[in-house]
């Protein structure tokens, strides 16, 4: 706990290297007010290095997204990078941003900071979503890049996601070594930059535009490799994110015309007007492009996140439709993918331990590996390039968060690339007289129906992070020993590292630390808890699944049944 006088002269020292005139005001005005409890959430921590970079409110303080973090962070990322890829400063650096406030402003003290580094530097000329980094640092084949965004966070936030050279988000122990040198950065007014004006002139600045255009190449051959009648109508939204110009020049070059978009929602704009909260796993979040994909007679309907990296898809089905939840979709695509994959070694598929196990089931009948990773695509891509060096053969990953890899060329999730994925097999289902509903449940009768609830408790204030962890800390000291009327077959804490079951508990170094509790009930059922890493939440994830041959009617009472006494045993209620 900082004392009154610590905080106080630690915000004066901040504010005498704050480039930023609005967060120079705010501190200023907290200063002069003596709001203790106000810079005190501001300064009792660093704004944690975690989910692949920063993320946070934007405001004065080590514990907000603001231009000193960013400058600092860069100045410890070039140091870093420097030290550990080969050439890196000829191979340079790609940096990019969406559309949040402040983003134009990040984007450039990143980039003059790092070429201050001596790098080379690569730019999009204009806001672009999360994929078309991670696909522009392959392509160019730099030794990292930057995307500044929140993702699907509310308006007040923004982030700083990190890039490796292997066009991967960051995991230990590169983002340790990063973090480990914010602390020692110099303060910013001692940091080296060098004007962009002044690196466009000796060619230290560089385009990567056209990597736009390339990606939606890469994007349209490997996704429309069989023809199919292209006249299905598509409904979408961006949120007021970045996305749709990406995807209607993907459908269009893919020969999918018939796109409509939700207009109020098509622009970029940074304080979601529309919508009460960004993120398309949110209730309400699709309503208004369901609306239109109703009144115009669509077969779809997509909303991507602002920063276009996840994917929602309703789906027609007589004369509904129907919200296909993170699972669902990631099935889907898993399957067809797998059926139509080629190349030689093993196929593989990753998903995240707290997504489907039905995954599992699909990829032993299409003889593919399936691996599990902790949640994040840095996770899954990272795992997934292991590997195939050991000759496996990529060819998806999926986490139940709505985020989506189907191709090996971008190494991160992409909601833009998931879309066209979806539109396609949507229009081959259509010219069967079918729907993706009709191939869900030809999938269940197959493997056995799976289903899974996830429910969010939400935490407020500045202690907001302590409540979460005290949360779980609970639940590890005294854990249940039945969860809807099934008994705790094992118990798997991933920060402890350690698997309890009745014969007692025993070290599982199969992942990473993660503060999360998994309880195995048995016959596919279990129970998962984790707190969010990118908004204060956790997040309860519950699966149950149903014989192999039961009626899917039948399947689906026994299987809401059941997360129905998981929820109340949990005291979750419902989603």
């Amino acid at each position: 706990m900082l004392s009154d006088v610590s905080v106080i002269e630690r915000a004066r020292d901040w504010l005498a290297q704050d480039p930023d005139p609005d967060t120079r005001r705010e501190l200023e005005a907290l200063i002069d007010a003596n709001d203790l409890e106000g810079l005190s959430s501001r300064f009792a921590g660093p704004l944690g290095f975690g989910t692949a970079g920063l993320r946070g409110l934007m405001g004065a303080g080590p514990n907000r997204m603001n231009r000193v973090n960013v400058i600092k962070t860069t100045h410890a990322l070039c140091r870093w990078v420097d030290a550990r890829v080969e050439n890196a400063k000829d191979r340079g650096i790609c940096i990019a941003r969406d559309a949040r406030h402040k983003s134009d402003v990040f984007v450039n003290d990143a980039i003059e900071v790092a070429l201050g580094a001596g790098f080379r530097i690569y730019v999009y000329s204009k806001p672009v979503p999360t994929p078309l980094l991670a696909f522009a640092l392959r392509d160019l084949g730099a030794a990292a890049g930057v995307m500044i965004t929140a993702s699907h966070n509310p308006p007040e936030y923004n982030g700083y996601k990190v890039f490796w050279e292997n066009g991967a988000q960051i995991i230990p122990p590169n983002d340790e070594g990063i973090a480990s040198r914010i602390d020692g950065a110099p303060r910013v007014d001692e940091v080296p930059r060098t004007a962009v004006s002044e690196a466009k002139e000796s060619g230290q600045l560089v385009s990567m535009d056209r990597c736009a255009r390339k990606y939606v190449t890469v994007v349209a051959e490997a996704t429309c490799k069989t023809e199919s009648r292209r006249t299905i109508q598509v409904a979408h939204t961006a949120l007021h994110g970045v996305a749709y110009p990406l995807f209607r020049f993907l459908m269009s070059r893919t020969g999918f015309c018939k796109v409509a978009t939700v207009r109020e929602q098509a622009r970029p704009d940074p304080t979601f007007p529309t919508i009460a909260f960004p993120n398309p796993e949110e209730t309400g979040a699709m309503d208004r492009v369901i609306e239109l994909a109703s009144r115009i007679d669509a077969r779809l309907a997509l909303a991507n996140d602002p920063d276009g990296d996840r994917l929602a898809v309703a789906a027609r089905h007589g004369d509904h439709f129907v919200q296909l939840s993170g699972n669902e979709l990631g099935i889907l695509l898993a399957d067809d993918l797998l059926s139509r994959s080629e190349g030689e070694g093993t196929a593989l598929v990753v998903s995240t331990v707290v997504s489907s196990p039905m995954l599992g089931r699909i990829a032993e009948a299409r003889g593919a590996r399936w691996e599990q990773t902790l949640t994040g695509h840095k996770w899954i891509q990272n795992r997934a390039l292991d590997l195939e060096q050991e000759g496996f053969r990529y060819v998806f990953g999926y986490e139940e968060a709505l985020g989506y890899a189907g191709h090996r060329a971008i190494r991160d999730k992409d909601g833009v690339s998931a879309a066209m994925l979806i539109v396609d097999l949507a229009s081959r289902l259509e010219a069967e007289g079918r729907t993706l509903i009709d191939a869900l449940e030809a999938l269940f009768n197959e493997h056995g129906y799976h289903d899974d609830r996830q429910i969010s408790r939400w935490y407020e204030g500045a202690s907001a992070q302590d409540d979460m962890d005290r949360a779980l800390a609970a639940l590890r000291a005294n854990p249940p020993r039945s969860i809807g009327g099934r008994e705790v077959r094992a118990t798997h804490d991933f920060l402890r590292r350690v698997r309890t079951t009745e014969g007692g508990e025993v070290t599982d170094s199969s992942f990473a630390e993660s503060n999360l509790l998994r309880f195995d009930l048995g016959d596919g059922h279990a129970a998962m808890i984790r707190p969010s890493g990118t908004e204060p939440k956790v997040k309860y994830y519950l699966y149950a699944n149903a014989p192999r041959g039961t009626e899917l009617a039948e399947a689906r009472r026994l299987t809401q049944e059941s997360l129905e006494r998981m929820s109340r045993d949990l005291g979750i209620g419902r989603a």
